[in-house]
């Protein structure tokens, strides 16, 4: 009899859909998928999903009960992490996503998201820390790393493949949602310092989100609008020719746990330049296979660009042992065949 998963989480998320097809191919695993329903967008809207998250735990036992689930496994050790703790089953997993999933930092429930991350931790039977940095925060709170599995979904290798773009000219592209903390505001700000050197280039900015309006009338309001492409939301499925088209990829967020759009960028051989933190220093050493920016340095973005411009034979070495970094530690076949594997084990293990 086919086994179980009741997924807890963004469903419509790539990352999501990544991890549930893994299983679904790997693992022979049929996936039931339970989310909010009530978009965080307004006071009123987060008051009716604090309302709704609080009546969660009954509509998930719910769930398990009516079909029978082998396994509960939830995104984020704050939210739904912390209901999977709640929900009963007798086999948990959780993932945390960020670099340690407690943030903002300044945030007024910053205590409590401690108290709930702690108990999710206590109460899942595998904890999944997608890349090395994830780690450090759950050593930090003692948690018991024999539940720990540190190894990233991965990409799928045969979408996104390596091109070779001989242009002249930096065309560089960003995958990373339009929220503040991606700093998309500070990209476009280096490139309005490149347009004033007259250095030629295109910028290619996909994805939606509360900041798609400011972002364009910042492009406007810095006359570089002509050069910069917003493609709103796009299937996955579309991501890998805009990456081939692309030399370079540039991320700039303040946090980060293990990006899986760094992971496609390196695939299809764009450069990447992103921000000094240590999600990204897992990866990237400066000057070495990309280059590490000071968040929210403007100059230092616009002077790395024009170093990476000029410096053809240092990115053309870097491009090819990323991809082949990316081969050997971020093989979606490989790697959700491993996941797949210690889910049925883990579930044989808890009848």
């Amino acid at each position: 009899m086919k086994r179980k998963i009741l997924f807890l989480g963004e469903s419509y998320r790539a990352d999501a859909i990544t991890w549930m097809r893994g299983l679904k191919e790997f693992g022979d695993f049929e996936i039931i998928t339970w989310e909010l329903q009530t978009p965080n967008t307004s006071k009123f809207n987060r008051f009716k999903r604090i309302l709704e998250y609080f009546f969660a735990p009954i509509s998930i036992q719910k769930i398990i009960r009516k079909e029978k689930t082998d396994m509960v496994i939830a995104e984020r050790t704050t939210s739904y992490g912390f209901l999977a703790a709640l929900s009963g089953s007798k086999t948990i997993v959780i993932a945390q996503q960020g670099q340690t999933d407690l943030w903002p930092e300044d945030s007024i429930l910053y205590p409590f998201k401690k108290i709930i991350q702690k108990y999710a931790f206590k109460k899942a039977h595998l904890i999944h820390a997608w890349g090395p940095v994830m780690t450090i925060s759950m050593r930090a709170i003692g948690v018991d790393m024999n539940k720990v599995l540190v190894l990233p979904k991965g990409i799928d290798l045969s979408l996104f493949t390596p091109s070779t773009n001989n242009s002249n000219k930096i065309k560089a592209i960003v995958t990373r949602s339009l929220e503040p903390e991606y700093r998309h505001d500070s990209i476009l700000m280096a490139f309005f310092i490149l347009n004033q050197r007259g250095i030629d280039f295109s910028l290619t900015i996909v994805g939606d989100g509360t900041r798609l309006q400011f972002l364009k009338d910042l492009a406007k309001k810095l006359q570089i609008e002509t050069k910069v492409i917003f493609t709103g939301r796009i299937p996955n499925t579309e991501l890998p020719k805009l990456l081939q088209q692309s030399n370079i990829y540039i991320s700039m967020p303040i946090t980060e746990g293990v990006s899986a759009s760094l992971f496609e960028a390196m695939a299809c051989n764009c450069y990447p330049i992103v921000s000094d933190i240590p999600g990204n220093q897992s990866w990237i050493k400066h000057r070495k296979n990309g280059q590490l920016i000071t968040i929210d340095d403007n100059e230092q973005l616009a002077e790395e660009l024009i170093w990476y411009f000029e410096n053809v034979e240092s990115r053309n070495q870097a491009t090819i042992r990323n991809r082949k970094f990316v081969e050997e530690n971020a093989d979606y076949d490989i790697n959700m065949k491993v996941i797949a594997d210690r889910y049925h084990k883990l579930i044989d293990s808890r009848k």
